[in-house]
């Protein structure tokens, strides 16, 4: 009897897996355009993103070129972040500290988020808010430490796509930035 058990065991096993194969493949299928975590829109390989125009006598001003409508819009060289309203008003702007990779320019959607995780430094973050991943499959997002982790410092040595916000900043993030909302990483 215990052959014929571990029998049906195994095939109910195999169905469950191809099942939840087919139905992965089904939903990556159905993916709208942009959702996918790689960035829909990117320079020429090799090719440097050319810097969207400042207004140097408002450092915090929206710069111009940097999309329309409803987005996050980060700027990797000035490592800060405007969220911008689908009238094109900015909401709130704020500087953030990058992890150790960098996105590509480009436009992204956000793709998941997460209440509260340890961070790939091992420091317990929260409001993380994904928006794409590199070829070797490290997340890139926006966070801010909690309260445990205030005032720990993180290991440099460490590869982390996350672009940490203070505990406010991440709270209007969090509000924000749902599910498929853009985001537009400029240089």
């Amino acid at each position: 009897m215990a052959g014929t058990s571990s029998g049906v065991v195994a095939g109910l096993t195999a169905a469950a897996v191809g099942a939840v194969g087919l139905l992965a493949y089904q939903a990556s299928a159905t993916v709208p355009p942009g959702l996918g975590g790689r960035p829909a829109v990117s320079p020429a390989p090799g090719a440097p993103a050319s810097k969207a125009p400042r207004d140097h006598r408002h450092p915090a001003a929206l710069p111009n070129g940097s999309g329309t409508g409803e987005r996050v819009v980060y700027s990797v060289d000035d490592d800060r972040v405007w969220l911008v309203d689908e009238r094109g008003r900015v909401t709130r702007t704020f500087k953030v500290t990058p992890g150790t990779i960098d996105p590509a320019p480009g436009a992204y959607w956000v793709t998941s988020r997460s209440k509260a995780v340890t961070g790939t430094d091992g420091l317990p973050i929260e409001h993380v808010v994904r928006f794409t991943t590199t070829k070797d499959g490290s997340a890139i997002g926006f966070s801010a430490l909690t309260p445990m982790s205030a005032g720990a410092t993180p290991d440099p040595t460490v590869k982390t796509g996350g672009i940490r916000e203070t505990r406010p900043d991440g709270d209007a993030m969090w509000k924000f930035a749902t599910i498929g909302v853009k985001v537009l990483v400029i240089r």
